[in-house]
């Protein structure tokens, strides 16, 4: 990026995307360029929201590679032998891991805000979620759930490795790509909660009282955290001369396998698809936080932000004033 291309897109944040705190630019496998605002540092997290359910995605082709978990055909309710299908719904009993990781299970809940307090007042996520799987909706129906419904993964995640999903994550992925997660973080109270929302400097992944890690959000990370998770994307699960996951699972999440027909965006595994002819992939996160990759490129773009309704579009951000200029 030259100096023009650089002052331009830093004006262009300054006056219009006001709650991005970084930004990292990786060209193959080199920065090219690191920015904060809003006060931030290199040490700064920020909760990444929905971002939290790719690395999710990579646990789990980490759990398969080590033979944790068989394969994804495997069906969800045959982790939880104890649990007690309500109404012994059929459709329960038919959901597999892969119908999951595509976002294509159906609930029974219509009114999330009322759905989403009475989740964050449960003690048990893992219970609260597979009482809402099933209902009126079909498998195969894409059905975007940002909260109620990715615990289960780290659920099966606990169950298969015999540890928390935390201390898997630390072991065979934050580790070996040098980032730093404190501790495991419970939430109280409401309080609580929107402090974490809006802090820059607390290092953890937010679990219940069970020590269950949640699957869909809760997960802080830094804008050069971000960057080395896009990195190993882009390596197609390699982190310098290790394996850290499956080229096949990294093709396969990063592979259309369902479409969200509202806002016309296909979906992988727990990854949006951008665009399959290029090569462009993304997580992203509630208030715009954002690892785009473009494979054919060779480019890797992290964007941290706080909290915030109603923010641009990170993706037109990154196309206009960033990838031209790599």
């Amino acid at each position: 990026m030259n100096e023009k291309s650089i002052i331009e897109l830093e004006k262009t944040v300054e006056k219009g995307y006001s709650n991005i705190v970084g930004i990292s630019v990786l060209h193959e496998g080199k920065l090219q360029y690191e920015k904060y605002f809003n006060g931030c540092n290199q040490d700064s997290k920020v909760h990444v929201y929905s971002v939290s359910k790719s690395v999710i995605s990579l646990l789990f082709g980490i759990a398969l590679n080590q033979g944790y978990i068989q394969d994804i055909n495997q069906r969800v309710i045959n982790f939880s032998p104890d649990y007690r299908i309500l109404n012994n719904e059929k459709v329960v009993q038919n959901i597999t891991l892969e119908d999951m990781l595509m976002m294509t299970v159906p609930y029974k809940y219509k009114f999330p805000p009322l759905t989403y307090m009475r989740y964050f007042m449960s003690k048990d996520w893992e219970k609260f979620t597979l009482n809402y799987l099933g209902g009126k909706g079909k498998i195969g129906d894409f059905n975007y759930t940002p909260l109620v419904g990715p615990d289960i993964f780290s659920a099966i995640l606990m169950k298969a490795t015999k540890q928390t999903v935390f201390d898997f994550a630390q072991e065979n992925l934050f580790k070996p790509l040098e980032i730093n997660i404190e501790k495991n973080i419970i939430l109280n109270t409401v309080k609580e909660q929107t402090t974490f929302n809006k802090a820059t400097n607390i290092s953890g992944w937010v679990c219940d009282t069970k020590g269950l890690n949640t699957g869909g959000w809760g997960l802080t990370l830094s804008v050069s955290d971000m960057a080395k998770i896009g990195q190993l994307i882009l390596n197609k699960g390699m982190w310098q001369d290790r394996r850290i996951v499956s080229s096949q699972w990294i093709e396969d999440s990063t592979t259309k396998h369902s479409h969200w027909d509202k806002v016309d965006l296909s979906y992988g595994y727990l990854w949006w698809i951008l665009d399959p002819e290029q090569g462009i992939y993304a997580a992203m996160g509630d208030g715009g936080n954002i690892i785009y990759i473009n494979q054919d490129k060779k480019l890797v773009v992290s964007i941290a932000s706080l909290s915030a309704n109603k923010v641009k579009d990170r993706v037109e951000l990154i196309k206009k004033y960033i990838e031209p200029f790599v």
